[in-house]
């Protein structure tokens, strides 16, 4: 891309929250569609606010029963983008007429699933208008308005291409005749979201024609306009095929329903069977679901069974130690001496010799502390040590003989 067009496209986004990526963004789709062309322009909104929007306005090539067209659409850039969907609308010539679906309303307005799944980090304006492209070869959003509603001839740079072929064959037209069902596209700005004409939304016939290089060469000897909307042309058909019966016409007609009935039908097939899908995950999701709480519940009705009984057991025990600190309360003050007693006096007599002896080692300890610290001199030391000796040696053979008597070990 040129740097001139570059720095252009930088001034108009000025204004813009994320200049980067959406810069990226428009870059991408100028660069790939040749034919769509940008501009900074007022936009008016449904509560009469008006903005600066940055637009992208011009030509898409769309298939349609193995012709090219190229149809005129404009889109919108949110000054917060790519953070909100753009606004994409089809915008007719004067001999064409929008075709009301549910990806168009009659303003011209697009509503595609893209748009309203819009992911501000993997949504880009490329995939939409390749998304665009898909949908109107399926649902063409305009179709050719009848003779003798077209009050100026089709300009010969026209951005609508004629399918190639003679001008009066019916098996070119690429879109479902007028028929009186569809209204006409609005002129003016009494419409909602559609950017009203001259200067306020969409630029007006004066903006100058789309690039040349978007012109379809024009069918020999023909008009240039772009096929009528009744589809059938008396005189050529006579010409080219001798006589054309209304039994002709009945079958083209038939032919013509079957193929959208059949096209319908398949929708709604293909429709229905994607929510039978999601339908049968949902219902084996709740299975699992269910077959999981059930096996929760199942583990908290044994937990509860088994929280009761340690409950009733905490009880009992509760009530044991209250019993216990009941009678211990009303009891008497226990003697230390008399709190251990032996089954049989030989074992007293075991017992109060291995105390005895416990006491006076303890004694001939802190003595040698004492005499270690100067607190006594050797002579009492050993005099206090001797007295004590002889009683720890008695008192050991006491313990010794206790034990031989009673039987008991060592």
């Amino acid at each position: 891309m040129p740097a001139v067009e570059e720095t252009q496209i930088t001034k108009y986004l000025s204004k813009y929250k994320y200049v980067g990526a959406t810069k990226k963004d428009v870059m991408d789709v100028v660069t790939t569609y040749r034919s769509l062309t940008y501009d900074l322009q007022k936009f008016i909104f449904n509560d009469g606010t008006s903005k600066d929007l940055f637009t992208l306005q011009g030509t898409i090539p769309v298939v349609y029963k193995n012709n090219t067209y190229y149809i005129p659409i404009c889109i919108w850039l949110m000054d917060t983008h790519p953070q909100n969907a753009p606004m994409c609308f089809v915008r007719p010539t004067a001999t064409m007429q929008i075709k009301v679906s549910m990806y168009v309303d009659h303003n011209g307005k697009v509503y595609l699933p893209y748009l309203h799944d819009w992911q501000p980090h993997s949504s880009d304006l490329l995939s939409l208008i390749q998304v665009m492209i898909v949908t109107f070869g399926d649902h063409p959003p305009v179709y050719s308005k009848p003779k003798e509603q077209i009050t100026s001839p089709y300009p010969p740079n026209s951005f609508m291409p004629q399918p190639g072929g003679p001008s009066g064959s019916s098996s070119a037209l690429p879109y479902p005749t007028a028929g009186g069902n569809f209204p006409p596209y609005p002129t003016g700005s009494g419409y909602g979201p559609y950017p009203p004409g001259g200067g306020a939304g969409f630029p007006g016939p004066a903006a100058g024609p789309y690039p040349p290089y978007m012109n379809f060469p024009q069918p020999p000897g023909g008009s240039g306009g772009y096929p009528p909307a009744g589809g059938y042309n008396p005189s050529s058909n006579a010409s080219s095929t001798g006589t054309i019966t209304e039994e002709h016409i009945k079958a083209s007609l038939i032919s013509a329903v079957e193929d959208k009935l059949r096209r319908r039908i398949q929708e709604k097939v293909n429709q229905y069977q994607a929510e039978i899908e999601t339908l049968n995950r949902t219902k084996q999701e709740l299975v699992e679901g269910s077959a999981k709480i059930d096996a929760i519940i199942s583990r908290l009705e044994r937990e509860h069974v088994d929280l009761q009984k340690n409950i009733s057991v905490l009880k009992d025990k509760e009530q044991e130690l209250e019993k216990s600190l009941e009678a211990l309360e009303s009891a008497e003050a226990i003697d230390p001496d008399e709190a251990v007693t032996t089954t049989a006096p030989l074992y007293r007599q075991l017992l109060n010799a291995y105390a005895d002896e416990a006491a006076t080692e303890d004694a001939i300890y802190y003595l040698g502390e004492g005499l270690r610290g100067g607190v006594i001199d050797l002579e009492t030391f050993l005099k206090h040590v001797r007295q004590l000796s002889r009683k720890q040696f008695i008192l050991r053979a006491t313990m010794q003989k206790c034990r031989q008597k009673a039987g008991l070990a060592g």
